[in-house]
C-alpha cells in the first residue's frame, strides 16, 4: 500500500468534511462519493484516529478501492462517540457503513438490526451472525508462527520478547503464534531460544493495560530487554513505538517485529528497526467485501488465511543481508506446512 498516497487523500477528504466528520457525531458526513452514481460506502474509526497506520488505513484505503472514490468517514475520538457515529452514518445515504475493529460491534449490531436494508461490515470479530452483516476475521496464528520462527532466528541472546496492550483474544493470538512458532524453530535446530513476556500453556504475560504509546508501553518494553530479549513483538497499536523509543535509549541491536501493518513501510521513522511485520491485509479484505455484489454480498463473513493471503508476514528490508541465507526458503516451507496441515501452529 501506498501510504503517501493514502494520507494525501486522506488531507483533502477530512478538510472537505470536517465540519461533520472530525467532530465524531452530530449532522450526518457528507458523501464520499460522486454524485451519488455509485453506492455510498462508509466507515466508522476506531479511537486509534484515521491516519494511524494500521485498521484504520488500511479500511480506508480498501473502500477506496472498491468504490473507486473517497468513502465517508466519521471519527472516534472516545467509545462514546461509536454509537452516534453509526447512526449518523445510517441517516445518511451510506448503502454499506463499515466498523473498524471489534469495540464496534455493540454499534454496528444494534445498527444492523434496526435498518436491515443497509449492509454493514465489522472488521477483526466475527460474532455477529445477522444477514445483513459481514464479519472480516483473521487466522492470524499461523501468521505469528512464521515470525516466531523468524525471530528465534535471527536472535544473538537467545531470548525474544512480545507483551501487548491488553489481554484480549485478538491480542494474545499473535503472542500464541509467536511463541509457538519460537518452539517449533528450537525443536527443529535443537535450539533453546526462551520467550519472556508470554506463556503460551498457562495464557499469562506482560500488557500495557491500554494501547496509548507513553511511560507505560515503554516502561514494558524496557523489562524485556533487561531479561535480554533482542527481538520485541509489541502487540497493540502504537505501542510498538514506544518499544522503538526503548530500543534507540539503550542503543541496542535489538528489532522490532510489527503487527497488522508492514511497520517498515508504514513508519518511516523507525522502519530500520523492523525485522518484519504480521500482516493483517485489512485493505485486501474491505476492497473485496465491500466490492461484493449479488449472493456474493450477503455471505456471512471474511476470513483472512495464509491461504487466501489475508495474512502474512512482511518483507525482511534492511535486515534481509543480516538474516540467516537459508531463512526464506525454510519459511516458505513452513508456510506450505502451515496451509497443508502437516505442520500445526
Amino acid at each position: 500500500m501506498n501510504t503517501n498516497k493514502v494520507r494525501a487523500g486522506l488531507l483533502v477528504l477530512l478538510m472537505a468534511a470536517a465540519s461533520a466528520t472530525l467532530a465524531g457525531c452530530g449532522a450526518p458526513p457528507e458523501s464520499g462519493g460522486a454524485g451519488g452514481a455509485k453506492p455510498s460506502l462508509c466507515m466508522v474509526t476506531d479511537t486509534n484516529g484515521i491516519d494511524d497506520g494500521s485498521f484504520n488505513e488500511l479500511t480506508y484505503a480498501g473502500l477506496t478501492r472498491a468504490g473507486g472514490t473517497k468513502p465517508t468517514v466519521t471519527i472516534s475520538r472516545t467509545s462514546d462517540d461509536y454509537v452516534p457515529n453509526v447512526e449518523s452514518l445510517v441517516s445518511g445515504d451510506c448503502s454499506l457503513i463499515v466498523g473498524v475493529g471489534f469495540n464496534l460491534v455493540d454499534a454496528i449490531k444494534s445498527a444492523a438490526k434496526a435498518n436491515p436494508e443497509i449492509r454493514f461490515v465489522i472488521v477483526d470479530d466475527g460474532s455477529i451472525d445477522l444477514p445483513n452483516v459481514t464479519t472480516i476475521t483473521f487466522d492470524i496464528v499461523p501468521a505469528a508462527f512464521l515470525a516466531g520462527y523468524a525471530a528465534a532466528s535471527h536472535s544473538t541472546t537467545g531470548v525474544v520478547g512480545t507483551y501487548g496492550g491488553t489481554q484480549i483474544p485478538p491480542v494474545t493470538a499473535f503472542m500464541d503464534g509467536f511463541a509457538r512458532g519460537v518452539d517449533y524453530f528450537n525443536k527443529d535446530k535443537g535450539a533453546d531460544v526462551s520467550v519472556v513476556g508470554w506463556n503460551v500453556a498457562k495464557k499469562t504475560g506482560t500488557f500495557v493495560g491500554g494501547y496509548a504509546a507513553g511511560v507505560e508501553a515503554k516502561t514494558v518494553a524496557q523489562s524485556l530487554l533487561d531479561q535480554d530479549a533482542d527481538v520485541l513483538m509489541p502487540v497493540g497499536g502504537p505501542i510498538y513505538q514506544s518499544a522503538a523509543e526503548a530500543i534507540r535509549d539503550r542503543g541496542t541491536s535489538a528489532a522490532l517485529i510489527g503487527v497488522d501493518t508492514d511497520g517498515y513501510e508504514s513508519d518511516r521513522k523507525y522502519q530500520n528497526l523492523f525485522l518484519t511485520s504480521v500482516l493483517k491485509r485489512v485493505d485486501v479484505a474491505v476492497a473485496q467485501v465491500a466490492g461484493a455484489t449479488g449472493k456474493a454480498a450477503d455471505a456471512g463473513g471474511y476470513v483472512g488465511t495464509l491461504a487466501n493471503n489475508g495474512v502474512g508476514i512482511a518483507p525482511f528490508h534492511d535486515f534481509a543481508d543480516r538474516t540467516r541465507p537459508a531463512l526464506g526458503a525454510k519459511l516458505d516451507k513452513i508456510r506450505a506446512g502451515l496451509i497443508d496441515g502437516s505442520i500445526k501452529p
